[in-house]
């Protein structure tokens, strides 16, 4: 991955821990990457805590899922996983990420889910995208400058382990096998033919059936709205549409 050059993001994805983004909004980074917009992924935590793998090794596993995604940018935040944070610091870090890579669409964990450091996450993104547009919150670049305020678009959470109703639902029909390939990156934390045989923790997604479910939740999500594979966002507050036209292509 190239240096970042300053040229503002068309989407940034936000991720409690490494592989969050890959595994419900994989194939939509993909798809936007492969139409010439500029992606980025930011997460907030290291992944410490996870009983499979480690800190060290899942940072070199994302920045594989990374090249496989054609991300422009992709930054860990280094926030305490379990986010047990002070809540200042943690805000004021999302939106310096928000302020430094400029983007229009934010997509963000589940509103709520099994793991509780998603439900969290997502409120924290919400709160900093508010933050982020107020002249009197002020924040430092890497470079010690004032940054500007900056307001994304569009705010969507992917929907993650529970299941939710979406409110869109982006079309990822042919990227399921790059949607996998970066999903297969994470080699310590989900099944792979490698794996066998070797001891480890047994997690709530490290079985073969847990890929085979996001499989099927991608065919589910598609069924909603008449394609085959989907991944589906849920968003707070109306989207507005340039005209019926969008409806009718």
């Amino acid at each position: 991955m190239e240096e970042y050059d300053g040229t503002p993001l068309d989407i940034l994805a936000f991720g409690a821990h490494p592989d969050d983004v890959e595994l419900s909004a994989g194939g939509t980074m993909w798809l936007a990457a492969q139409r010439g917009q500029r992606t980025g992924i930011v997460d907030l935590t290291a992944g410490e805590l996870g009983s499979r793998g480690s800190a060290a090794l899942r940072a070199e596993e994302s920045a594989a899922a990374a090249q496989v995604l054609g991300l422009a940018v992709r930054e860990n935040l280094g926030l305490r996983d379990g986010l047990p944070e002070n809540e200042d610091r943690a805000l004021l870090a999302i939106v310096r990420a928000l302020r430094l890579y400029q983007p229009r669409v934010v997509l963000a964990n589940a509103l709520e889910d099994r793991h509780p450091d998603h439900g969290r996450a997502a409120a924290w993104v919400e709160r900093a995208v508010f933050l982020s547009g107020l002249v009197r919150v002020e924040t430092a670049g890497k470079d010690g400058s004032l940054q500007k305020p900056h307001r994304p678009r569009h705010v969507l959470h992917y929907i993650q382990d529970w299941p939710r109703t979406p409110d869109l639902v982006v079309d990822i029909t042919g990227a399921q096998a790059a949607k996998f390939e970066a999903i297969a990156s994470y080699g310590s934390q989900f099944f792979s033919k490698d794996q066998e045989g070797k001891e480890q923790a047994d997690t709530p997604i490290s079985s073969p059936e847990f890929l085979e479910i996001l499989r099927g939740r991608d065919l589910m999500m598609g069924r909603m709205v008449g394609i085959l594979h989907g991944e589906g966002f849920e968003s707070k507050t109306p989207i507005g549409i340039g005209g019926f036209s969008a409806l009718l292509a």
